[in-house]
C-alpha cells in the first residue's frame, strides 16, 4: 500500500527513544525525510544511527526541549534552512507522571503542562504556517487512554492528556478548510526507555528479574495479554499522516491492546 509519503518532511518530538523512535522509523520506511528532537543529542545521534540502518531513510538529528520557546524557535529555523518545509508533525515529547491528588506539588503540575500541552502547542503554532503554504499537512498529537478516563493516582498526567485531547479535536475544527488533520493516538503499555528504566530499579531487589520477564508481567494487565511495540504505535501513526487517511480528523484512537474502558 502506497502511503503517499515519498518526499514529505516530518518532526517526530521526543523522537530519541519509544515510541517517538518507533513512529520516526516507520515514517523513514515509508519515504519521508524525518527529524527527531529530544533533550540529549548523544541519544538522538544513536538513536537517528539505527534508523538510518534499519530503514535507509533520512534522518536528522536536532537537540531541542520544547518546553523553551528560543529551543523551538531554533528547532524550527533549522528545519526550514535544510528542507524549506514541514508536512507532518508528532507532538510526542513527554513523560509518564502519576500520583494521588494531594501528593502532586505545582511545580510538578507546571512541568507536566509545559511539556505535553504546551510543547504541543508551540510546535503546532510553528508549524501550521508552514503546512498552511504547502497547501496542508498533518499533525498527530500523542496522548493517552487516561485522558478520556481517568484512574486514581494519574494525575497530572490524565489532566494534560485530556488537555491534549480537546486540543486536537479543537484544531481539527480550526484547520480543515486548510487541509490540515488533526488527530491523537491514545497509547497503553507500550515498550519504552521509561519501563527499562522501571525494569532496571525493580532488579534491584530481584537481580534475575529479565527485561522479557518484566514486560511479560505487564502484560498480564492488557487483555491481548502483551505490551505493545514501538513500532506498533509508529505504523498507526504513519497511516494517519498518510494519504490513506485523508478523509480522517479530529479523532482519539486507542493502542492499547483493549485496556481502556471507553472508545
Amino acid at each position: 500500500m502506497d502511503m503517499g509519503l515519498n518526499g514529505k518532511v516530518a518532526l517526530v518530538t521526543g523522537g530519541s527513544d519509544g515510541i517517538g523512535k518507533g513512529t520516526a522509523t516507520s515514517l523513514c520506511a515509508e519515504g519521508a525525510s524525518v527529524v527527531i528532537c529530544a533533550r540529549r543529542q548523544e541519544v538522538l545521534d544513536a538513536a537517528a544511527e539505527e534508523i538510518r540502518a534499519e530503514t535507509g531513510g533520512e534522518v536528522t538529528p536536532i537537540q531541542a526541549d520544547v518546553t523553551s520557546d528560543e529551543a523551538v524557535d531554533a528547532l524550527f529555523d533549522a528545519i526550514v534552512e535544510k528542507y524549506g518545509r514541514l508536512d507532518i508533525l508528532v507532538n510526542n515529547a513527554g513523560t509518564s507522571a502519576a500520583g494521588l491528588f494531594e501528593t502532586v506539588s505545582d511545580e510538578v503540575w507546571r512541568y507536566d503542562l509545559e511539556l505535553k500541552l504546551f510543547g504541543a502547542i508551540r510546535c503546532s503554532n510553528k508549524a501550521i504556517p508552514l503546512m498552511k503554504a504547502n497547501g496542508g499537512g498533518r499533525i498527530v498529537n500523542i496522548t493517552t487512554p487516561g485522558g478520556k478516563a481517568p484512574t486514581a493516582g494519574s494525575v497530572p498526567t490524565s489532566v494534560s492528556r485530556a488537555a491534549g485531547i480537546a486540543l486536537t479535536k479543537e484544531m481539527s475544527k480550526d484547520y480543515a478548510g486548510d487541509n490540515i488533520l488533526v488527530n491523537t493516538v491514545c497509547i497503553g503499555l507500550i515498550k519504552a526507555g521509561q519501563h527499562e528504566r522501571r525494569w532496571e530499579s525493580a532488579r534491584d531487589g530481584n537481580p534475575e528479574l529479565t527485561l522479557d520477564a518484566y514486560y511479560d508481567e505487564m502484560g498480564k494487565r492488557v487483555p491481548i495479554g502483551r505490551v505493545g511495540e514501538a513500532r506498533e504505535a509508529g505504523d498507526l501513526v504513519t497511516f494517519l499522516v498518510s494519504d490513506r487517511a485523508a478523509y480522517i480528523t479530529g479523532v482519539a484512537v486507542n493502542i492499547d491492546g483493549g485496556t481502556s474502558p471507553v472508545v
